[in-house]
């Protein structure tokens, strides 16, 4: 059973599971668990897609609960009047705070972007990122004695495929569990030494005009139980009261 973290008779949102699809897909073809078909059967009613969050992204994910609404609220995800603010665990020390301005290539899919044009020019793709807490711990990974890690708050002001993964590997700061674009070494340290397999990437809060009454929506998705270890294997429990009060500054893109 999905967490509904709010509900009213246009729209549904939900903490959505790591390693949980949205829906169906060519390339998890073997996959028979979905969002989607789960939030239907939980709630006696179709839903319908407006934002993608990846299979092993966690946290807000937004659904509709018409054609029309879905219609209105993905035309705001094009007009960035939706606000998405997720948390990370990286690899090494993230110094200080910062943005990256860094365009991106298309990733394509072999399958699902069979007939898209490879040699569509970069898109801009923007990240802001704000370091919360820092570690050092005693494992050797790699060719180090210990092992450093950061828990960063990062708002994508754009949405391409990927663009909070592949902007933290282009800062030599990779999300940790990201196996397209991260440091495996570090991806099995974390497994192996913490008990934390998976990707470190939450979507945390979201907040939006309904797009019905105008009213401002602001949504939270609490942490599941292999970031619940990590926080108090690293001692972070002091950066969580912080989280409660997150702001935004900024408009931000529907991508993860």
């Amino acid at each position: 059973m999905l967490e509904i973290l709010y509900q009213d008779e246009h729209l549904i949102a939900v903490n959505k599971p790591a390693g949980m699809l949205v829906h169906r897909s060519w390339l998890d073809r073997h996959e028979t668990v979905f969002v989607m078909q789960t939030l239907r059967d939980q709630i006696g009613q179709h839903v319908f897609t407006v934002h993608r969050l990846d299979k092993p992204t966690s946290g807000v994910l937004l659904l509709a609960l018409s054609s029309e609404v879905a219609r209105l609220l993905s035309q705001q995800f094009e007009e960035h009047k939706m606000t998405k603010v997720y948390h990370a665990v990286v690899r090494g020390f993230v110094m200080e705070d910062g943005t990256v301005d860094y365009a991106l290539t298309e990733e394509l899919d072999k399958i699902a972007d069979k007939f898209s044009n490879p040699d569509k020019a970069p898109q801009p793709a923007v990240s802001h990122y704000r370091v919360l807490a820092r570690q050092e711990m005693p494992v050797a990974i790699g060719r180090y004695e210990t092992a450093r890690y950061s828990l960063v708050e990062l708002k994508p002001e754009t949405g391409r495929k990927h663009q909070l993964r592949r902007h933290m590997t282009h800062l030599r700061h990779p999300i940790i569990g990201d196996t397209a674009h991260g440091d495996l070494k570090q991806n099995r340290g974390m497994a192996q030494h913490f008990n934390c397999p998976g990707l470190m990437l939450h979507a945390s809060h979201m907040q939006l005009p309904h797009p019905v009454t105008g009213e401002m929506l602001s949504i939270t998705a609490r942490w599941d139980s292999r970031w619940q270890n990590v926080v108090e294997r690293f001692e972070w429990q002091g950066c969580v009261s912080e989280l409660e009060r997150v702001e935004f500054p900024v408009q931000a893109g529907q991508d993860s």
